[in-house]
Formats: C-alpha cells, structure tokens, sequence
C-alpha cells in the first residue's frame, strides 16, 4: 500500500476534499466504504480519528462508489512515525509475520519387538556313585547294590531329561597299585556302568566312558596308616565312579 506523511490540518482538508467530492460527483454517500484499523493512542504513529473506537481509530482513505470514483485505504503518518510503529492494519510488510507453526513431532515409529530369548544351555549334572556299592575291591564287576544305586541315581533322573545329549562315566581308583594298573581298572569300572545303563535303555552312543586311574583323588581324604586293610577302607571314597548326565529338563537335588 501506498503511504502518505500529513498532518491533522491537511487530514480536515482531504476530509472537505472528499465531500465536495461526493456533492459535485453526486455520488450515493451509501458507497462510501471507510477502511477500518485500530491503533493504541499511547504509541501510535498515524493520524488517529477523534471520534474512532479503539479498534478503527486510525484515519485511513476509504472507496468511493467503486471502481467508478476516488479508492484507496491507506493509513497517514505522523512526522514521529517509525517502521517499529507499524501495524497490521496499514502496513503488514513491516509488520513481521509470526513464525509458522511447528510441524507436529515425529511419531517414532514403536521399538520392534526383542527376538525370543536364545534357551538355555543345557543343564549338567553330575552324580557321584560310591565305588563300595558298585564293585567288590580290585573287581569290576557290578553288583546287585550298585545296580539298584544306579536305578535310584541314575535311570530315575534321566527319565526326567527332555532331550538327552550326553552322558559322561568317569571311573577313579585309590592309590593303591600302579597308575598302569589303575587306569585300566578305572577303564573296566566305567565300561561296566556303561554296558547296564545301556540295558536300562540309555542310548549306548549318548554314553561316553573315561577312566582317570589314581589321578584325581577326593580332597581331604588323607590316609597314613600302614595296615593294609586299614588303608583299603580309608582310600574308599577315592573309589569310585562320576557319572555326568548333559540335557535339558535335567532335576537336580
């Protein structure tokens, strides 16, 4: 829009301009549209009306009967005005523009959902059967009580097992003898239990065998006596045979 600078006097002279106007175009004063805009008087820089309410005080050009006659609908300016004085309603290129609205936030997208838990290893257990119930001294023959130890042992817990991978028979021996001796010794005793779990129905490729001879005895068991049969019944826990059953759903007590 166009800008004018003029003072109160000059704003009553257009004012007797426009109606001298009207009487000599005989224009219907019906066609007149006066502009409308509001100003705060406190700090205002255009030539406000003094008979103008607070929201079109502002004296402004107006149309007059169309495209036919006089048109416009500026604002004056005083001689104090300031670009930082605009308003809206008479100058909206200097008025600045409100930042446009935020664009609404981005809805993440929801977490995709955690693969399943990987299962869980297979469980072990490891069942230790006394070398007395299983076998005679220096035999490797299984006896009635060692098979009943290893049905209460052993069969009752694989029955137990969802899904069987491995079973590990590890068979020890005391000191007594020669390693040579005992390794072989210990090799018997763990085939023995092997071939009667296998006759129980454990699966004879499941079943692993390991003899340790006199390699690792129990710790804490310490015997120093010389009498043979005294030495025998001390180095009994040493005798023995480990059995390790490998799977998922195994019990442990």
């Amino acid at each position: 829009m166009t800008r004018r600078l003029v003072s109160g006097v000059v704003v009553g002279a257009l004012a007797a301009a426009f109606a001298g106007s009207l009487a000599a175009q005989q224009v219907d004063p019906k066609s007149y549209i006066p502009g409308v805009a509001g100003c705060n008087p406190q700090n205002c820089g255009y030539v406000l009306s003094a008979t103008g309410t607070p929201d079109n005080n502002v004296v402004r050009s107006a149309v007059y009967n169309g495209s036919r006659g006089l048109s416009g609908n500026l604002c004056y300016r005083t001689g104090y005005w300031t670009p930082a004085m605009a308003i809206e309603a008479c100058e909206p290129d200097l008025v600045p523009k409100p930042p446009p609205p935020a664009p609404p936030p981005a809805v993440a997208p929801p977490p995709p959902h955690p693969p399943p838990p990987p299962p869980p290893p297979p469980a072990v257990q490891k069942i230790t059967l006394a070398s007395k119930a299983l076998f005679d001294f220096d035999k490797a023959v299984v006896k009635p009580e060692g098979k009943a130890a290893i049905d209460s042992e052993i069969i009752s817990k694989l029955s137990q097992v969802q899904k069987l991978e491995l079973v590990l028979v590890t068979g020890h021996t005391d000191r007594i003898g020669t390693q040579q001796y005992n390794q072989k010794l210990s090799e018997r005793r763990a085939d023995a239990v092997r071939d009667y779990l296998v006759s129980k129905g454990v699966p004879r490729d499941k079943i692993e065998t390991l003899g340790m001879g006199k390699t690792q005895p129990v710790p804490g068991v310490v015997c120093t006596m010389t009498n043979f049969k005294a030495l025998v019944a001390c180095l009994a826990p040493n005798r023995r045979v480990e059995v390790e059953v490998k799977g998922e759903g195994v019990v442990r007590r």
